[in-house]
């Protein structure tokens, strides 16, 4: 289906209720107790909320990327699941820059063919317009051979060194000194039909490489490519083609939440990205994380925590973080101080798992520590998953993900993540099995991240660390920010490895 097309939302039965694995008694009793809450948040729920987003994918594209009709099935499915729930639902719209990329050509015609390959010999810039010329290349003020160290090259940086240029030829520009931005614009202002920009030629950079021109804007199209390519274009005629979409379009973040009995603020937050990439429908990469709060969220709804728990969907994480960055960038001072906490789940069921802690407190090396508060969070996942027999490492809290907002403006953070596209490790595959030297998830950012995608025994460990963590949280946050709060009601059964309450056999 085509991006502009009209929405489909995905099939009824799933829009109107996942078939629960829960117990029935679960949809209509208070869930305010841990012990509750594990035996409610199943593996079934779930999946019944991961297969309504590949429905949605499959109905719209193949996609749920931000600004897809795809994303706006899933939005409105989160939104009618939460509602249902009774949860007070709001959203929160934002523009951001979109661009896809349909197709690509570059070959030279004259005075000798050559076809090149996409990928490997040239790459469209993110950005790029769309066109399909046949035109002769004029090189532009070129530093050959290329200076001595990066960026000696002004090639297009300035209106000037178009002088004397001929509208209707392509523009072969060298890579340096300024944006690629302003190279495309000068050359688009001066006639140009297209524009090629060559990698600069020091050691490094003498490869085909790809770039951004930052948001929507240039109409014509702009590749870029390797400097022995771009060397030997000088005078050539070539046909250059590139369908794309780039504009600024409409997406939003989806909110829930649970109000507390506490009305002074405090407020936990629970995230995860709903959005995919465009190449596929996201099922791992973020429906997981996505479904698996879903679920917490319908399934603790009738609680009435001490904190008030605000459960979020953010759209745009892959064109990075665009909607978590949004939401913190526009909170008021006395709003962020109101929020106590920010827990992140992306990614929760890779196949080849590993099960990631944010390293909160920076204590194994990967990076900064978070701010304080963060490490009692990581501390939280640490003792539950320790508790069960079940081993975790830390991963690096380098705000890759949707936390990272949060913990730049001082609010403590943490989470969990299973890998992406890194490599497991013999040591790894030994403490948890899999296969060593294969990627965590071997269709991240791939058309195969569908609903089979997903390793279900990690899934349900990890659906249970996060409905502990939520209903610990909401109850008190006094370990992370010394506000004081109470136990919550009932206790915590702490089963050995392989107990777990909805074990998937």
């Amino acid at each position: 289906m085509a991006v502009a097309g009209l929405l489909v939302l995905p099939a009824l039965a799933a829009v109107s209720g996942p078939a629960s694995a829960a117990p029935a008694r679960c949809d209509t009793r208070t869930n305010n107790t841990v012990q509750m809450m594990l035996e409610c948040v199943t593996v079934g729920g779930v999946r019944a909320h991961q297969q309504a987003l590949q429905n949605a994918a499959d109905a719209n594209g193949g996609t749920r990327a931000s600004g897809t009709p795809g994303y706006a099935a899933s939005a409105a499915y989160v939104e009618s699941q939460a509602r249902a729930a009774g949860l007070k639902v709001t959203t929160q719209d934002f523009d951001f820059p979109f661009f896809q990329l349909n197709s690509e050509t570059m070959e030279q015609v004259a005075p000798l063919f050559r076809l090149f390959a996409p990928g490997t010999d040239f790459s469209t810039m993110t950005y790029s317009g769309s066109g399909n010329v046949t035109a002769f290349v004029r090189p532009v003020d070129l530093m050959l051979p290329p200076g001595p160290v990066p960026s000696s090259s002004t090639s297009g940086c300035e209106a000037a060194d178009f002088a004397g240029f001929v509208p209707g030829n392509i523009a072969l520009l060298q890579r340096g000194t300024c944006a690629f931005a302003d190279k495309a614009a000068n050359a688009q202002a001066a006639g140009a039909v297209g524009v090629i920009i060559f990698n600069e030629g020091q050691p490094g950079r003498t490869d085909a490489f790809g770039g951004t021109l930052g948001a929507p804007g240039i109409t014509i199209p702009v590749v870029g490519t390797s400097f022995d390519i771009g060397v030997s274009l000088q005078g050539a005629t070539v046909h250059l083609a590139t369908s794309t979409v780039s504009q600024i379009r409409q997406t939003r973040n989806v909110f829930a939440e649970l109000p507390g009995a506490r009305t002074n603020g405090n407020v936990v937050m629970v995230g995860a990205h709903l959005d995919s990439v465009l190449a596929g429908p996201g099922i791992n990469d973020n429906g997981s994380g996505s479904a698996a709060i879903l679920e917490v969220a319908r399934m603790f709804a009738k609680a009435k925590p001490t904190n008030t728990v605000r459960f979020a969907w953010w759209g745009a994480e892959e064109l990075n973080l665009l909607g978590s960055a949004h939401y913190v960038q526009n909170l008021t001072q006395a709003e962020a101080d109101r929020i106590a906490l920010y827990l992140n789940f992306d990614m929760v069921s890779s196949p080849n798992f590993v099960r990631f802690v944010y390293d909160g407190d920076g204590s194994a090396g990967l990076s900064d520590p978070g701010p304080a508060g963060s490490g009692p969070i990581e501390n939280v996942f640490s003792k539950f998953f320790a508790d069960r027999g079940l081993a975790t490492e830390p991963t690096a809290f380098d705000g890759r993900s949707d936390y990272g907002p949060f913990i730049e403006i001082g609010i403590p953070a943490g989470g969990l993540f299973t890998g992406a596209e890194g490599v497991k490790t013999p040591a790894q595959a030994a403490v948890y099995g899999g296969t060593a030297g294969v990627a965590y998830d071997s269709c991240y950012h791939q058309a195969c991240d569908t609903f089979a995608n997903n390793n279900l025994v990690v899934l349900d460990q990890n659906a249970d660390a996060i409905a502990y963590s939520t209903v610990t949280l909401a109850y008190s946050t006094q370990l992370v920010n010394g506000v004081p709060g109470r136990t919550p009601p009932g206790s915590l059964r702490n089963p050995a490895a392989g107990q777990h309450d909805d074990a998937v056999q």
